[in-house]
Formats: C-alpha cells, structure tokens, sequence
C-alpha cells in the first residue's frame, strides 16, 4: 500500500509536509527516513513503502521546503541544485531541520520504539538527531557530508555511520576524523562512490549491505531476538 501526504506541526507551530507509510505487515516500529538534498523525492516515498512492506511505520519529513510545496517529481533537479544547496547551508546542514524530524519521531513515539536513518544531507541531519532529539532507539547514517563539521557531537543511542570508499564528496580525511573522535562508533566503508543507495549512484551490492546492517542494527536496539 502506498503512503501519502501528511502535515506535521512541530513544538513552534510550523506547519511542515511528510510522507507516510503506513505498516504493511506486523508493526516492528516508528522509521524516520531524513532526505537528502533534493528532498522527499520519488526514491525517497519509493523507499519509504518497501520498508513499510517489512513492518515499518515511516514518515519522511520535508526537512528544508515550506509545508505547500510539493514532493519532487523527479529524483535529481540539477537546474535547482545551487538553491538546494543553499537552502542547505542555512539550516546548518541539518541543525535547523531538527524540529521538524523531532515532530516526526513524536508523532510515532506514542506507538513503540522509533528509528532514523538519513542520506546525504539527512545523513548529516541523522548524526545531529542522534545526539539531539528524543525518542529515538537507534540511528543509521548513509553518506553525510558533513559529519566530521559535528565530529564533537555525541550519538546519544545506537549509531552507524556508512561511507564510500571513493566518494568524491566525502574525502577519507573526514572520515578518519570521525573514526579517531568515535574509535567504538561503527563507521562501514563500501566499494562505492556518493549515493549508493539512491538512483544517481546506486551500487546494488553496497546498498544491501549497508541496508542489511542497518536493520540488524533496529532489530537489535528494538529488542528482537534471534537477530545476527
């Protein structure tokens, strides 16, 4: 079953769009899934329903755009690409987006345990949730970029970092910094270049992988058993 649009308001009283997926099966959680710059785009819904196939209930914010604009059509808009990014860069590459994933994790807080997991600029926004917000079990990062910028931040729950090994995005330097700041945290290196979950990079053998551990990771935190 698909999702649909929803709206959000958070503690300020901002009105703020979302996805949601309803569980297709035995409910095993809350999933907040954090966008990457071009926002709730088809990918994002697409994944968004596969993981609400497997029992998850997910809801997507729209993390930068104002509640009545609508979800991407596409899952690239280059022409748009330096406003995106703009629009990044005055959130604090996520910081400012927190209230919105804090309503998202509060409206699914109420039902059992919540997880995130956030993709490039998410990415990042999902490293800051994981030491910031509330309500969260545990949290999984794909590829953000600006992780080592908050290299001091401390994950406050469960949390797993994924990168690619030749990411022109994301120099091995930055992932380094994070390593040697959190030698216990586990960062994953793949055989993969930026976005390798998402269309414009996909590696199929990384992307399952790193989707794979990330929901060994839930499972466990969720208190599953006989979870690898």
């Amino acid at each position: 079953m698909a999702g649909a649009r929803i709206v959000l308001t958070t503690a300020d009283g901002e009105a703020v769009s979302a996805y949601h997926a309803p569980p297709g099966e035995a409910r095993r959680g809350g999933l907040v899934i954090l966008h990457a710059i071009w926002g709730v785009t088809p990918h994002i819904r697409a994944l968004s329903d596969s993981l609400a196939e497997q029992g998850y209930e997910v809801i997507a914010p729209s993390l930068l755009d104002a509640a009545d604009a609508p979800f991407p059509a596409d899952d690239l808009d280059p022409p748009n690409l330096d406003a995106r990014m703009a629009m990044g860069l005055a959130s604090g590459w996520g910081a400012a987006a927190l209230p919105r994933v804090q309503a998202a994790i509060d409206l699914l807080a109420d039902k059992g345990k919540v997880f995130a997991m956030g993709f490039c600029f998410g990415g990042t926004t999902a490293w800051l949730a994981s030491a910031r917000c509330t309500g969260l079990t545990a949290v999984s990062c794909f590829y953000g970029g600006d992780i080592a910028g908050y290299v001091d931040e401390q994950p406050k729950i469960p949390t797993i970092l994924h990168f690619g090994r030749t990411d022109p995005l994301i120099p091995p330097a930055d992932v380094e910094t994070i390593t040697a700041a959190h030698p216990d945290l586990p960062v994953w290196l793949y055989d993969a270049g930026h976005a390798f979950v998402a269309p414009n990079g996909y590696h199929a053998d990384s992307a399952s992988l790193a989707m794979l551990r990330t929901l060994q990771l839930f499972q466990r935190a969720g208190g599953a058993r006989g979870e690898a």
